[in-house]
């Protein structure tokens, strides 16, 4: 579940980004996040865990003050003690805003989860704190995250892997890439084990800036699928065999664009 909101105060956006989102030319969806994060008065904290590259945490740091942040951080966690050390929470501690960086979502998990980072990072979004992640730091921000499967567009039994993700937000299952890997396949595997979740595709340079009603707005180039199983009638998902394509009757989908907001509590889709 999602650290209760502090009295008093609202929870921050969470904003998970579908990968490869715009750096230079029309970084729209990062300086709508520089802006809510305070602009000049804004103190970022990277995350780079996911990537193995070494300069992946500076190359954010000076992209994020090249558009207007007054302080970015990042934090080199590379292995589970890391997640441990005292500066790194004092600095997700005091952020306005934490950004969690693209790679391999299985990286971020088995480093960051259950630590103290992981904690803080829910605790500061809880107090006010943005929270946003692209790629692999997308698919970590939701409860249930998927860490791997089938591409296409019929799922089937085997279609997904899902492991814990950091739980921001427990009602919805992201995945990332999405068009561009063709994606659909898992994504509509992982909504068939239970209606309680609803399916978020993000594609690249695109994102879904969550409010703390749990209504998103469509940011970027691209578009954002939903996937809303609440009115399923049939899924085949305890019947089938391994590998066996499976039978999901009354799904809703909506493909939203920029612009275009989703009620999640309510699962309501509409443009204004």
């Amino acid at each position: 579940m999602p650290s209760p909101a502090v009295d008093g105060q609202k929870r921050g956006y969470v904003i998970p980004i579908g990968g490869a989102e715009e750096k230079i030319d029309n970084p729209e969806i990062l300086s709508k996040f520089v802006e809510l994060a305070g602009g000049r008065e804004a103190k970022i904290c990277v995350i780079p865990t996911a990537s193995r590259l070494e300069d992946t945490g500076s190359r954010y740091e000076t992209l994020f003050r090249d558009l207007g942040a007054g302080q970015a951080d990042s934090l080199p966690i590379a292995e589970r003690s890391d997640a441990q050390d005292e500066t790194h929470l004092d600095i997700i501690e005091n952020a306005t805003a934490i950004f969690i960086t693209g790679g391999n979502q299985l990286r971020l998990s088995t480093i960051l989860g259950g630590t103290p980072v992981a904690k803080a990072i829910r605790q500061a979004n809880a107090r006010g704190a943005h929270v946003g992640g692209t790629s692999a730091g997308a698919a970590i921000i939701s409860q249930h995250m998927i860490a791997g499967g089938n591409v296409g567009i019929v799922p089937t039994e085997d279609g997904v892997n899902l492991a814990p993700g950091m739980g921001l937000i427990n009602t919805v299952v992201v995945d990332q890439h999405f068009n561009e890997r063709n994606r659909l396949a898992r994504l509509l595997s992982a909504v068939s084990y239970n209606p309680f979740l609803v399916g978020v595709g993000l594609d690249e340079n695109t994102a879904a800036f969550i409010d703390e009603d749990n209504i998103f707005t469509v940011v970027g180039s691209g578009a954002i699928t939903v996937v809303d199983p609440s009115d399923i009638e049939y899924s085949s998902m305890a019947e089938a065999r391994r590998g066996e394509a499976l039978t999901l009757l009354n799904l809703k989908v909506h493909i939203l664009a920029s612009g275009a907001r989703y009620d999640i509590s309510n699962r309501i889709a509409h443009i204004d």
